[in-house]
């Protein structure tokens, strides 16, 4: 009998022990197939690297054991997939999402973690509209495109000492709302700088050849272009073909280590100027440096772009939860809202909207097919 007792009571225990684990689901979405594909793998490598290295702390919240599970969806880069993966995360019960990656899924997506009370945060949308839709869950650790389009703005005209400046957009949320701020900004630079051409064209063009044609004939020092890397690159090699000589200014959507793939021998040195948000100085860069050779021995790749705004995304989201002791996304939230964070790509606190106090730009070019930092910017 005394035997029996025992038995019971170790199987009791043991069940106890195993209740006393608490499973966190941390969705990503991003564009896992389509042009975007390689960037949105980024985001889901990035994010995975922080569940595996959580996964390794034996972190406890709230007395119990957490295992941390991320719960990757594809968005294909399209707004009406975008709104269903968000659903679907939803239903999967959730406790936060790093994405998405296009601000024309990140928006309508935003709308349905809102009403569920799911925290976001986007380790890649840039529109303003994201931030001032009054969503208490929407967060993002990358400037704004008022931010990256000012400073690049001023870049062209202070810098490069831009006369004529040509702007193409691929009439997406993310590209025309980068080149409607680019445009404010050159405007309000100074310097005499006038925009000779305003062009569009779509995120899975090929033939850009007419635009430049008509670009050409203005005579631009600059092409601004608002849009992907996927169009960029042939957007390099037709530039080339036309003899058009203008140095090529964009945002961090074109600003990837598949650049110079797309673009060839198009590519130059120093030809294109690109700005990624975030930004590390100093005894930060070291950090940033072991992580992105973390990436590259575990994914046989190097980062492109996102991969490490999406684990700072998913590494906040745990600090947050820590600093709540508690996983739920109600209780956490204001632990969020609030976080003082030093992550990889630099320190990341929110303002009232969620958008990143004190924003720090990295400015790139690329010589002899390698991305080079320029400089680190801050916007104000």
């Amino acid at each position: 009998m005394r035997r029996y007792c025992l038995v019971v009571t170790s199987a009791f225990l043991f069940a106890a022990g195993a209740s006393a684990q608490t499973v966190v689901r941390i969705g990503t979405a991003s564009p896992l197939s389509g042009p975007g594909a390689h960037q949105g793998k980024d985001i889901e490598n990035g994010a995975r690297m922080a569940i595996d290295e959580l996964n390794g702390r034996n972190i406890v919240i709230g007395g119990k054991k957490i295992r941390w599970v991320l719960a990757p969806e594809d968005d294909a880069s399209d707004p009406r997939a975008g709104t269903a993966v968000a659903q679907k995360l939803v239903d999967a019960h959730v406790a936060a999402v790093v994405g998405h990656l296009n601000s024309g899924t990140t928006v309508p997506a935003s709308k349905i973690y809102a009403a569920a009370g799911i925290p976001q945060i986007s380790p890649a949308a840039t529109t303003p509209v994201y931030t001032r839709q009054g969503f208490a869950t929407a967060f993002r650790v990358v400037a704004n495109d008022e931010l990256i389009g000012r400073t690049l703005a001023t870049h062209a005209v202070r810098t490069l000492r831009a006369q004529k400046i040509a702007i193409i957009d691929d009439r997406t949320a993310f590209g025309q709302g980068l080149a409607d701020e680019f445009a404010r900004g050159v405007r309000s630079a100074g310097g005499g700088a006038a925009i000779v051409s305003r062009q569009f064209t779509h995120d899975k063009a090929v033939d850009l050849s007419a635009i430049l044609t008509q670009i050409r004939a203005k005579k631009p020092d600059v092409i601004f272009y608002g849009g992907m890397d996927a169009v960029a690159g042939p957007l390099l090699k037709q530039m080339k073909t036309l003899g058009i000589q203008a140095k090529l200014v964009s945002g961090d959507g074109i600003c990837s280590e598949r650049l110079p793939l797309l673009a060839g021998d198009a590519l130059g040195d120093d030809r294109v100027i690109c700005a990624v948000a975030g930004g590390v100085t100093g005894a930060q860069e070291a950090a940033y440096t072991a992580f992105a050779e973390r990436y590259r021995q575990r994914y046989r790749m190097i980062v492109q772009t996102y991969a490490p705004y999406a684990y700072d995304a998913t590494m906040v989201f745990a600090a947050a939860m820590q600093q709540a002791q508690s996983t739920d996304p109600k209780k956490f939230l204001p632990a969020l809202a609030n976080i003082d964070y030093d992550g990889i790509t630099g320190a990341i606190a929110f303002d009232g909207q969620g958008d990143l106090r004190d924003a720090a730009m990295t400015l790139y070019t690329y010589r002899q097919g390698k991305k080079v930092k320029l400089a680190v910017v801050r916007g104000h």
